[in-house]
C-alpha cells in the first residue's frame, strides 16, 4: 500500500470505506490495492458484492452517517490517521493487513517513538503489580513508550508507572468509552499526558468479541510484549500469540508453579519466550532486534492473484476449508489445495456475498448468522 497524505475528502472515503459492514481488514486492503482509491472501491462495491453472489447490494453507510463521526471525534478532541498516511504508525502500517483507520486522542508523537507493550492479569498478585510498576517506569526511563489495554491489574500498573515517560492505551470500543470504568481518572490522565487509541467507532461500548482486535492492536503497536501475569486462559496470551505471528519479541516473567496466574507465562517460556526478571532484561532484548522483518506475505497482493475467475470447485474448496472460527488465510489456503493469492482473490468474493468474515492478523472464518 502507498503511502500518502490525504485529503479530507479521501479521508471520509478512507473512512466510509472502512465502516461498511461486510468489509473486513484483507477485503479493505484488497479493494485498495485493485482500485487504488477508496472512492473508486466504494463505487464498485454495490455490483461487486452482487457478482460475488450476494442477494442484495452491500449497504454503504450514508455519508451523514461519516459526518457525524469525524464531528464527535472534533468534539472529543480526537483524530483520524488513515493507515496509508505518513502519520500512522509504521510499526502497525507493517502488518498484514494493517488496521484501515486508527483514532487517537493525546500525543501523536508517542506513536514514532520505541514502544513495548506490558499485559497481564487482571486479577494480578500484590508481586505482580509491583515487578509491573518497577519494569515499566524503568523502561520508560530508558526512553521507551509503554503500550497496554487500560485493564485493570497489570495494565493498569503499567499505564500509571510510565505516565511521565510515555504510554499508550489502546480500548477495545469507541475513544470516548471509558472501561473498565474503575479506570476513568487513570483515562483522562492518559488522554492528558500520553496517547488514548482506538478503531472503534465512536460511542461503540466494548464487548468480547472487540478485545481480541485490541490485543493485535497492543502487540502491533510495540517491538516487543512483555507477560507479566497469565492463566492458560487468558487474553495476554493471545496478545503474545499475536506479537510471535508479527513477528515480534514475546517476554515473560516466570512466577511460582503454585500460582495459576502464573501457568501461562510458563507456558510461554516452555514455548521459546524470552525468561525476563526485570526491567534490565527487556533493554537487553530489545537492544539485540535487527530492523523488523515482516511475518508472512503480502495477503493483499492483487498482482499475485490470476487473471482468470475463480472456477466453482475452487470457491467450494475455500468454503469447505473455513471453519466458525478464525483460522490463518494461510492455512485455508493448503486446505483447500490452492495458492495464497488466489485463496485471498476467492475470499474477498464470500466476505462480499456474506459467507465469510475476514479479520485482523490475516485470519478468516464462515459468517455466522
Amino acid at each position: 500500500m502507498t503511502r500518502k497524505a490525504l485529503s479530507d475528502e479521501e479521508r471520509r472515503d478512507w473512512l466510509r470505506l472502512a465502516r461498511t459492514v461486510g468489509v473486513g481488514p484483507v477485503t479493505f486492503a484488497s479493494l485498495i490495492e485493485r482500485y487504488g482509491t477508496a472512492r473508486a472501491a466504494l463505487a464498485a462495491l454495490p455490483k461487486l458484492s452482487t457478482a460475488a453472489g450476494r442477494r442484495r447490494a452491500i449497504t454503504l453507510p450514508p455519508p451523514k452517517q461519516i459526518e457525524a463521526e469525524l464531528a464527535a471525534m472534533q468534539r472529543h478532541g480526537a483524530e483520524l490517521l488513515c493507515s496509508c498516511e505518513p502519520r500512522f504508525p509504521e510499526l502497525l502500517a507493517a502488518l498484514d493487513p494493517p488496521p484501515p483507520i486508527l483514532i487517537v486522542k493525546g500525543r501523536t508523537d508517542l506513536l514514532s517513538r520505541p514502544s513495548v507493550a506490558m499485559v497481564g492479569a487482571r486479577n494480578a498478585s500484590a508481586a505482580g503489580r509491583k515487578i509491573a510498576r518497577d519494569m515499566a517506569g524503568e523502561i520508560g526511563q530508558a526512553g521507551h513508550v509503554i503500550v497496554s489495554g487500560l485493564a485493570r491489574g497489570i495494565d493498569g500498573e503499567a499505564h500509571a508507572a510510565s505516565l511521565k515517560t510515555g504510554t499508550i492505551a489502546v480500548l477495545g470500543g469507541g475513544i470516548d468509552h471509558i472501561y473498565p470504568p474503575q479506570h476513568e481518572a487513570l483515562y483522562h490522565a492518559i488522554a492528558a499526558e500520553g496517547l488514548v487509541v482506538s478503531e472503534s467507532p465512536m460511542g461503540h461500548r466494548a464487548t468480547a468479541k472487540d478485545f481480541p482486535r485490541r490485543n493485535r492492536f497492543i502487540s502491533g503497536l510495540a517491538r516487543g510484549t512483555v507477560v507479566v501475569e497469565a492463566s492458560e486462559r487468558s487474553g495476554s496470551l493471545i496478545t503474545a500469540r499475536m506479537a510471535g505471528e508479527q513477528g515480534r519479541e514475546v517476554m515473560a516473567v516466570p512466577g511460582s508453579p503454585l500460582d495459576p496466574r502464573a501457568a501461562g507465562t510458563h507456558r510461554l517460556l516452555k514455548e521459546g519466550a524470552h525468561l525476563v526478571t526485570g526491567a534490565g532484561d527487556v533493554l537487553d532484548v530489545l537492544s539485540g532486534l535487527s530492523p523488523l522483518r515482516v511475518a508472512g506475505g503480502r495477503l493483499s497482493d492483487w498482482d499475485g492473484a490470476p487473471a482468470d475467475e475463480p472456477s466453482p470447485d475452487q470457491r467450494r474448496a475455500v468454503l469447505e476449508a473455513l471453519a466458525p472460527y478464525p483460522m490463518p488465510v494461510d492455512e485455508i489456503a493448503r486446505a483447500a489445495g490452492l495458492g495464497l493469492p488466489r485463496c485471498v482473490a476467492i475470499l474477498v468474493e464470500l466476505e462480499l456475498s456474506g459467507e465469510a468474515v475476514t479479520h485482523a492478523g490475516g485470519l478468516a472464518s464462515l459468517a455466522i448468522a
